[in-house]
């Protein structure tokens, strides 16, 4: 097939159809979307299929923004009538030739609509698993190692079928990462930093990346949905905002709250790891200070979120990103860069950035 499957945040299709059509013909491979507002999904058709699939092997997934989720479409829309919608699919795998994947799973736009459709997919998901096994399309037994086939439903009555690779996908279901609220945050934007710290930081590398005792800045602090994160991972947090912090982080004893503009504020010493930043700004404002924090040699890492306007807003921030790492280029800092429309963001990207030369 010549058809990618692509998820992303309901309102986000143009942003995802600017995003793939741009990388992809970055490597020679050229091709149109096919997109519904609000539908929380695209579909991007290539002109050459070999050429889509070796794009599809080896562009490294978790370098994509705004897309959560992609597959490898095995068949045009399915039918999938209500007194048998195992057939259809089994059908249209086994047309595919396909065999030897290690999981199914039954998916979802991620919208009002399509949130209807859980209960069927969980329904679906064990007879399917069966059938498919039965058929030779599923190994005996969930191997995580082999490729991964998905059943993205549309509604009841139709669906799409597609293939990923574990080493190359996301291995979240619907490509999103659900966290509960801790009651004890003051706001709820603590989840956007809790999943960047899941999304950007190695598991084995968090004793060493988000340790006790480290020192950390947060520009934008107030009321410190971000500040709780860094206070229950044992850090001493020095707070920079105009606004009041929560009372239970100021009985800590981990906080220092210096009512000062985020902008201005520049630390007297150099034994900073951590900055993070959610500052509602201009996002080129908010890049060109984060730069300047890296160049100082102020922090070793920071996450920052970046505000995007209503239209262009791939293009915004490609240039942005582009203006950013260009200045730390010329700074001679070697650094890594990460960036992604997380699932707890909304009208902005999370910023992840590592300079990599250790200076304590």
């Amino acid at each position: 097939m010549k058809q990618l499957l692509l998820y992303c945040r309901a309102g986000f299709e143009k942003e995802c159809a600017a995003e793939i059509q741009h990388t992809a013909a970055l490597h020679n491979v050229f091709g149109y979307c096919k997109l519904t507002t609000d539908s929380a999904y695209v579909i991007f058709e290539a002109y050459d299929a070999d050429s889509l699939a070796q794009f599809y092997r080896d562009y490294p997934f978790e370098q994509f923004i705004f897309i959560r989720q992609w597959s490898l479409l095995l068949a045009d829309l399915l039918e999938l009538p209500p007194a048998d919608r195992i057939a259809p699919v089994i059908a249209a795998v086994l047309s595919a030739e396909l065999s030897g994947c290690g999981e199914i799973r039954v998916e979802y736009p991620e919208t009002n609509d399509g949130k209807t459709l859980s209960t069927l997919a969980r329904k679906l998901t064990v007879p399917l698993r069966q059938s498919l096994r039965k058929a030779g399309v599923l190994l005996p037994k969930e191997l995580k190692r082999a490729p991964v086939l998905h059943l993205f439903l549309l509604t009841g009555q139709q669906g799409y079928v597609g293939l990923s690779y574990p080493e190359n996908n996301s291995p979240l279901e619907n490509g999103i990462m659900r966290l509960k609220f801790p009651n004890e945050a003051p706001s709820r934007s603590t989840l956007k930093l809790e999943e960047a710290f899941i999304q950007f930081i190695p598991k084995h590398e968090w004793d060493k990346r988000l340790s006790g005792g480290m020192n950390a800045v947060d520009l934008g602090a107030s009321p410190g949905g971000w500040t709780y994160q860094l206070v229950k991972r044992s850090m001493m947090v020095t707070a920079i905002d105009n606004g009041p912090m929560a009372e239970s982080l100021m009985e800590t004893g981990q906080v220092r709250h210096l009512m000062v503009d985020g902008f201005k504020y520049e630390p007297q010493k150099k034994n900073n790891h951590w900055l993070v930043c959610d500052m509602i700004e201009q996002p080129q404002r908010v890049a060109e200070r984060m730069a300047d924090w890296l160049i100082n040699g102020w922090c070793q890492e920071t996450i920052f979120n970046l505000k995007l306007p209503m239209k262009k807003r791939y293009e915004t921030v490609t240039d942005i990103l582009q203006q950013l790492e260009q200045r730390l280029v010329e700074a001679g800092i070697k650094y890594r860069l990460q960036v992604k429309h997380l699932y707890h963001d909304r009208e902005e990207v999370t910023v992840h950035i590592q300079n990599l030369v250790q200076r304590f």
